[in-house]
């Protein structure tokens, strides 16, 4: 029997509290929303896996009061209470690892370990927020004044709105709820209506968890269109911070209408990652780094390695290197433990492949390996590498898809140029032994990305350091290091504890 066995899927739905029609809608209690009801469909087979009931415009008005008025109980609970209450979620999600695993498999196509995988990352989350619940830290300043004493202090900031893509379905949701959770602030979910089913089991374990301490409302969800769900979100003035994920496109608008009405957004958008491989580079380390990075999630993760440069003295080698190991991926079922790649996530994605491979060859762009799309159920195609010349147009956008731009260089500063010419700025990556060439990939004048590593790939960011990029890619950050202060407003106190009221600057103003 395989993991993906008719009663394994059944089972596994219904330890995660899943039926064949689910509500998408969540404001302290599951409701009947109105909206439409749309099947999720597994992207390796094409079928249905379950429906999901979305909202109508008035259901969202009630999931928005509900977290509106969640945040006045919620803020004034204090930190390290809060923490308490994201820790036991996370104890809740490490119960349920294996199943929501297997459903992130199921809806959006990720091979087995990066299902399981992304489920780890958003326990991690929750271990890192319990944490960071006794370290929501200001910083205190000398005051010019005899006399007085000047801090900052950081208080909620409000609800917050997340929006989230299909290729993460969960983890970035953990990455915004869990830190603004412990900010004080609640969250009104938007999922990808590629992957409704992630959404919905996720919020009953959070439920369950919010029952059990008493606690307001603070994870809330509301399955829609952008037209029912998303447009209503980004212009709601109870929502002062707005957090989206996907494209470009969906960023421009996102943030025109957030800054509007002068809120606050964290934007992560696209990315066309690109990883350097020097004269001298460990190659053997370098192709595995960009095996993982181009062809993981089917190429589906913004940080996706989308643009090789390799220095001309190694170029034919690494080229070769890679149309062998691209020979042996495993493409099938991703709930096999043997599978590599699995499918894209819908048929408008698989055209997006073969648009892009026809625009490549027409920009003098030659196939090394791979371009097709295969002849089976599902969304599958082939990981392709595609032999790239200066200036192709179709370089510089990003294609959700498996497909490799390589490109050669003489220089290191040609290499940078070419890098950093596209407009997105996520991810970076150079591989070399050289450490001068390490550190200029590292200073100004090296990578223009919000992410550069050395001799690691573009993929697979940890949660510990802020996450997000630059340039169209957005400006954001997300998940660790000191992310948690866009979810806070920052307030800045001074005390006078004597008897005179000097003026800063030496300023006099005596009656």
């Amino acid at each position: 029997m395989t993991v993906t066995s008719p009663s394994s899927i059944s089972s596994a739905l219904a330890r995660l509290g899943l039926a064949e029609e689910n509500s998408g809608a969540f404001a302290g209690a599951w409701f009947e929303p109105s909206g439409k009801v749309v099947h999720s469909l597994n992207p390796a087979t094409g079928e249905p896996i379950a429906a999901v009931h979305e909202v109508g415009r008035e259901d969202y008005e009630r999931v928005a009061q509900a977290t509106a008025e969640a945040f006045d109980a919620w803020k004034r609970w204090p930190a390290p209470r809060r923490g308490e209450v994201v820790r036991q979620l996370g104890e809740g999600l490490r119960r349920h690892k294996e199943d929501l695993g297997l459903l992130v498999t199921l809806e959006v196509g990720k091979i087995r370990s990066e299902g399981l995988g992304e489920v780890q990352e958003m326990i991690d989350m929750a271990d890192f927020a319990v944490g960071l619940s006794r370290q929501l830290y200001g910083l205190s300043m000398h005051s010019e004044r005899p006399l007085h004493r000047m801090y900052e202090q950081w208080h909620p900031l409000g609800p917050v709105g997340v929006i989230t893509a299909f290729n993460f379905p969960v983890a970035v949701w953990a990455w915004n709820a869990m830190i603004a959770a412990v900010c004080g602030d609640p969250t009104l979910w938007k999922p990808s209506e590629q992957a409704p089913l992630c959404a919905v089991a996720v919020t009953k374990i959070a439920e369950q968890v919010l029952r059990a301490n008493d606690a307001p409302p603070i994870f809330n969800l509301a399955i829609g269109d952008r037209h029912t769900v998303g447009a209503p979100l980004s212009a709601d003035r109870r929502f002062p911070l707005i957090s989206a994920t996907g494209s470009t496109t969906m960023g421009r608008s996102i943030g025109k209408v957030v800054a509007d009405r002068l809120g606050r957004t964290i934007l992560e958008l696209g990315g066309n990652n690109g990883i350097l491989v020097t004269e001298g580079a460990d190659l053997d380390l370098a192709l595995r780094a960009v095996l993982f990075a181009a062809v993981g999630t089917a190429g589906q993760r913004c940080t996706s390695t989308r643009r090789l440069l390799l220095h001309r003295s190694i170029a034919s080698d690494m080229k070769q290197r890679l149309v062998k190991a691209y020979s042996s991926i495993r493409i099938g079922d991703p709930a096999e433990p043997s599978t590599l790649m699995g499918p894209l996530i819908h048929a408008r994605a698989v055209e997006d492949y073969r648009k892009a491979l026809e625009v490549a060859r027409q920009q003098g762009g030659r196939i090394l390996y791979g371009g097709n799309v295969l002849d089976r159920p599902g969304f599958f195609v082939e990981p392709t590498l595609v032999e790239a010349v200066p200036h192709m147009p179709i370089t510089c956008e990003e294609t959700f898809a498996p497909i490799l731009y390589v490109f050669e260089y003489e220089t290191l500063d040609e290499a940078i140029a070419l890098h950093n010419s596209v407009p997105q700025g996520l991810s970076s990556a150079i591989f070399t032994l050289d450490m001068r060439a390490a550190e200029r990939f590292l200073s100004v004048d090296g990578s223009d990305c919000g992410i550069a590593n050395v001799n690691i790939g573009t993929s697979g960011a940890e949660i510990g350091g802020a996450f997000g990029g630059e340039k169209e890619t957005g400006g954001g950050r997300e998940a660790g290091s000191d992310s948690w202060k866009a979810y806070m407003r920052r307030q800045t106190c001074t005390i006078n504890y004597g008897t005179d009221l000097p003026l800063a600057q030496g300023v006099h103003f005596d009656v």
